[in-house]
């Protein structure tokens, strides 16, 4: 009864995180997809508790609750600038998850393989499930394991190391050991190496070197990327940390743990995939942590910066007609999303054509700018993506760039040498006047300068973000 009432309920939940799944990839649908994402979850956790080898109830609902409590005060107090980060720590949990998870798998082989026939058959549970496995089953049980253990190691490492880069705790420059891929690929060929000892002898030993080569090899991708590329690898990290999952669905013969992981490592994958188009990036050498850093001296800059007023903004933005403005991370920062939106509100009141344009890899997470615009009640249909507006920019009188860098940055298409060389980009300079919303003269957080910032119809409109844009709403007439 209880086998068979985990089976339906672990149905159930599949087909709502597939409906969740797909419901996020639209706005007005995104609220829902959420819901059916907590129902889904909720069921798959009650269900488990109640199927056959549940125990320790009370332990349980202690750390459902404590995880529960966590989760509420993180979720209070992370502002939507932090999501990226926040987004790479619960990666880091998964893949710690399924590390833990591989090891106790291998301690109870080690334990029941210590039994008699008469001790295995009175076992229960996860313990009973291997004790009535056959020889080649055992193998692929070991198989399943190292390989959970090897892709959650470097899922934590990873994630642990994005983490620090995009909360400004590690360099955001690509940093790479002496030896380069040599490093990742010798500990890649030591892993398979122990694979192949551990299944002949059910080593600890060679789980343990393998986990320590896992680790480094996380450690050494992500350090291997520059800061202009995290979107993509926070990305990539959802994969590992789906395919992780999967792996160790296998071992614990969990049926819903194994179609959730797949669905998050393909859907990762998948948007990985579409991202490292939108950057003309190759999807191999993103998975080998092979790009982020320059291949030669970069275009010399000319000209100055010249700066301008909100008076000087107003001026322009109240004799145009078509006007698109472009988000960035630094919107996030200031979180000017609600000045944004007045602005806009206010333009349209006055009859003028004003549209967003959104880069797939805009801000440090995929979709965190039209996350911001929803949040502050911009219209969706007014939301573009570049595809769909970046032939536009020609005949717009005036495009605002608040808080964007590589996103709009002529280099990409200038210069052969620049980290960017070939990532499609927001043809920004090609309007009649280009306005940018920029705390200062650096460079950013990537750390590429800027030819659009020195054009001779581009204006610089320093200061925060939010308090710019507050500056300029009353002289909107």
């Amino acid at each position: 009864m209880a086998y068979g009432f985990t089976t339906a309920a672990y149905v159930v939940a599949a087909v709502l995180f597939i409906l969740s799944l797909g419901g996020l990839s639209g706005q007005e649908s995104a609220k829902r997809a959420v819901w059916y994402g907590i129902f889904g979850m909720a069921l798959a956790v009650a269900a488990t508790l109640y199927g056959p080898g549940a125990g320790l109830w009370w332990l349980s609902v202690v750390l459902i609750l404590g995880g529960g409590a966590i989760g509420w005060v993180v979720a209070q107090r992370v502002q939507m600038t932090e999501m990226p980060q926040l987004v790479a720590a619960m990666h880091s949990l998964v893949g710690l998850a399924a590390v833990f998870i591989g090891f106790n798998t291998h301690i109870e082989l080690i334990r029941i393989g210590a039994m008699d026939e008469a001790a295995r058959a009175a076992l229960t549970g996860f313990a009973g499930t291997i004790a009535h496995k056959t020889g080649a089953e055992v193998t692929i049980l070991r198989i399943e394991t190292f390989l959970g253990v090897f892709i959650g190691a470097v899922t934590f490492t990873g994630s642990v190391i994005a983490f620090g880069k995009l909360a400004g705790k590690v360099d955001s420059k690509a940093v790479k050991l002496p030896g380069g891929h040599l490093l990742n690929a010798g500990a890649a060929l030591l892993s398979l190496v122990l694979l192949v000892v551990y299944l002949q002898s059910g080593s600890t030993l060679a789980l343990i070197v393998m986990t320590l080569a896992a680790f480094f090899i996380g450690y050494h991708l992500i350090m291997g990327i520059g800061g202009a590329d995290m979107p993509v690898v926070v990305s990539m990290l959802n994969s590992y940390s789906g395919w992780a999952a999967a792996a160790i669905g296998f071992s614990l013969s969990n049926d819903l743990l194994i179609v959730v992981g797949a669905l998050v490592g393909s859907s990762g994958a998948i948007l990985s995939y579409i991202m490292c188009k939108a950057m003309n990036r190759s999807f191999i050498s993103v998975i080998l942590g092979g790009f982020g850093n320059t291949t030669g001296p970069a275009m010399e800059v000319t000209g100055e910066q010249i700066a301008i007023d909100a008076e000087g903004v107003a001026a322009a933005l109240n004799d145009a007609d078509s006007i698109i403005i472009v988000p960035g991370y630094g919107m996030a920062v200031a979180q000017a999303q609600q000045s944004v939106s007045e602005l806009t509100r206010k333009l349209r009141a006055k009859g003028k054509n004003v549209r967003f344009a959104i880069h797939p890899v805009a801000g440090r997470l995929p979709g965190h700018m039209n996350v911001l615009l929803a949040e502050a009640k911009v219209p969706y249909d007014i939301v573009l993506e570049m595809d769909e507006i970046n032939e536009d920019f020609p005949e717009t009188d005036v495009a605002i760039v608040i808080g964007s860098n590589d996103i709009v940055n002529p280099a990409a298409q200038e210069d052969p040498n620049s980290p960017i060389a070939g990532m499609p980009v927001l043809e920004v300079w090609k309007a009649k006047q280009v306005f940018v919303s920029k705390r200062g003269q650096g460079t950013g957080y990537s750390g590429i300068e800027n030819p659009l910032f020195y054009k001779e119809n581009t204006r610089m409109f320093y200061g925060d973000a939010k308090k710019s844009l507050d500056a300029l709403l009353p002289l909107i007439d």
